[in-house]
């Protein structure tokens, strides 16, 4: 009886040496593999006579699957939204305006180049459209937020206090059904980044 559980802990001990072997044996390629978490570089409101403008610089990375699915010519869709908030000591900060950006990312494979389309609020007529020979630079006009205008001159009080909630995402719900719930789970698939700023106007000149 001693000699079969000494056999049987020997068993799991080598067992227990096995998993570990591979599981090192992986972290050369988790660590090729991961991504570095989104963050927002650079965030700045302006004020002009013309309202007020958002500036923003984000710093992330899109995986390998996600190039992999938009080099197969599925399109990747990014959400931008800002809410200005006014401060108020006597209730909840008040809410004084909204924008939502729409940055959809494609590649097509015939002619080998990139487009990026922004569409502000839910119009799709106004979309404005560029296209690139290189994913880098496809990324550089979409990690770069300027003179985004969230806010009507009238709407502001340029004596009072404001925070603006800032908040970018890769939008999966625009992705095709099918293939959404294959993403379910996967952490290749997630970009996402929220900020909450007091912020003080600056008068653009």
């Amino acid at each position: 009886m001693a000699s079969f559980t000494h056999c049987w802990k020997n068993a799991r001990l080598s067992l227990a040496l096995a998993v570990l072997a591979l599981f090192l044996q992986a972290l050369p390629t988790l660590a090729q593999t991961s991504t570095a978490p989104a963050e927002i570089a650079q965030l700045r409101l302006e004020r002009s006579d013309e309202g007020i403008f958002l500036n923003a610089q984000l710093r992330f990375e899109l995986s390998a699957a996600v190039q992999d699915a938009l080099r197969k010519g599925i399109p990747v869709y990014f959400v931008a939204q800002a809410h200005l908030l006014q401060d108020r000591w006597y209730w909840s900060d008040k809410k004084l305006a909204s924008a939502t950006r729409q940055l959809r990312l494609s590649f097509h494979p015939l002619t080998r180049r990139w487009r990026l389309s922004v569409t502000q609020g839910v119009n799709p007529g106004a979309a404005l459209n560029q296209n690139f020979e290189e994913l880098p630079q496809a990324m550089a006009a979409l990690t770069h937020l300027s003179r985004w205008k969230i806010a009507e001159p009238s709407e502001i009080d340029p004596d009072a206090r404001y925070t603006v909630d800032f908040s970018f995402r890769l939008d999966l719900s625009e992705l095709p059904r099918p293939f959404q719930i294959g993403l379910l789970g996967q952490t290749d698939w997630t970009v996402s980044v929220a900020k909450n700023q007091r912020v003080s106007m600056e008068l653009a000149k």
